[in-house]
């Protein structure tokens, strides 16, 4: 089981879940539901919805397996985004003024590497985070929050008693300037 969880062991199990393995997929299931529960559960704070949001997951890649692109990203990274997206999806259908609190004392029980830590682990780790690290402070800060916290805009706003488009203006700006950065 240890072997299914290198990229290169993850990259073969999409593979094989693109021609239809289930059993790939169970694995794929073993060794990502762990941290994909936790990225769920940190976004939605409740427990039931996390677990009907990774089961939505899990369907979603079943049937995109096939566009996985390993050279775009790991998987890690593309299982994560899907469990985010889903997550943040689920929470926006809740109402315009829902609002996660953040879930920071949780203890979910498992001793590998966390997701934060799988997904600076991409190829352009480095150049991203000097990027960042280029940004004032608070786009920075709002930038991180977003996009590896699984906040949405509308809860950074609140957080932050500022407008939502505001922080949107600050996230787009923010994004274009990384984009010019990381095309140096």
């Amino acid at each position: 089981m240890a072997a299914a969880t290198t990229p290169e062991a993850l990259a073969q199990l999409m593979s094989r879940i693109a021609t239809g393995d289930r059993g790939a997929l169970r694995e794929l299931y073993d060794a990502t539901s762990a941290k994909l529960f936790g990225v769920c559960l940190r976004i939605l704070s409740d427990r039931e919805e996390s677990e009907d949001v990774l089961q939505e997951v899990y369907v979603t890649i079943w049937r995109r397996a096939d566009r996985f692109d390993s050279g775009r990203a790991s998987v890690m990274t593309w299982v994560s985004t899907i469990a985010r997206n889903r997550a943040i999806d689920r929470l926006r259908a809740r109402g315009p003024l829902a609002y996660a609190e953040q879930v920071d004392t949780l203890e979910i029980a498992d001793g590998a590497v966390g997701a934060d830590t799988l997904l600076e682990a991409v190829d352009d780790e480095r150049k991203l985070h000097g990027c960042l690290s280029e940004l004032d402070d608070r786009t920075e800060s709002v930038i991180r929050t977003a996009f590896f916290g699984g906040v949405t805009y509308e809860a950074l706003g609140q957080r932050m008693d500022v407008p939502l488009g505001t922080v949107k203006s600050w996230i787009r700006r923010g994004l274009a300037k990384l984009k010019g950065c990381l095309e140096r």
